[in-house]
């Protein structure tokens, strides 16, 4: 066997092994630029005007001002480890009562809280039989006297 031939195969598995240990980043969402949210005017700009300049929104709020949310996430992908939330950037822009704007907020991964989640299970009130079991056990149950009403 020639040393070549012995090389290329090494070069080639050697290499896929360290493209397969490089670390990946997505990009999610859609924040506005620096530069176009400097050239809000608070108080003067509507809603119309606001995603006319910096894009349409990710989101309405729900509150009676209906906000709009501007949100981008990175998330870090490495090998076979879950993927990480590495940063996390929201932009809310508030309305007062005539739709101007009225304030414009910046949130980052490190405001937000961790909610925790409960898993509420509803149980059967059914005790013995299965529910399938005591439904399909009816049909044999039903005479045509029964079904025709006479």
């Amino acid at each position: 066997m020639s040393k070549s031939a012995f090389l290329l195969p090494l070069v080639i598995l050697t290499s896929s092994f360290f493209t397969g240990c490089t670390t990946v980043y997505k990009d999610h969402g859609y924040l506005p630029l620096e530069e176009s949210l400097n050239q809000v005017i608070i108080g003067k700009d509507n809603r119309g005007s606001i995603i006319g300049l910096l894009g349409s929104p990710i989101g309405f709020g729900g509150l009676d001002d209906g906000s709009v949310f501007y949100i981008s996430t990175r998330i870090k992908t490495y090998l076979f480890y879950e993927p990480k939330v590495v940063s996390r950037d929201m932009i809310v822009v508030s309305f007062d009562t005539q739709d101007k704007v009225s304030n414009i907020e910046r949130f980052a991964l490190e405001d937000g809280r961790i909610v925790v989640l409960s898993r509420r299970v509803t149980e059967a009130p059914v005790k013995g039989p299965k529910i399938l079991s005591q439904i399909l056990g009816n049909f044999g149950n039903v005479s045509a006297e029964d079904l025709l009403g006479q």
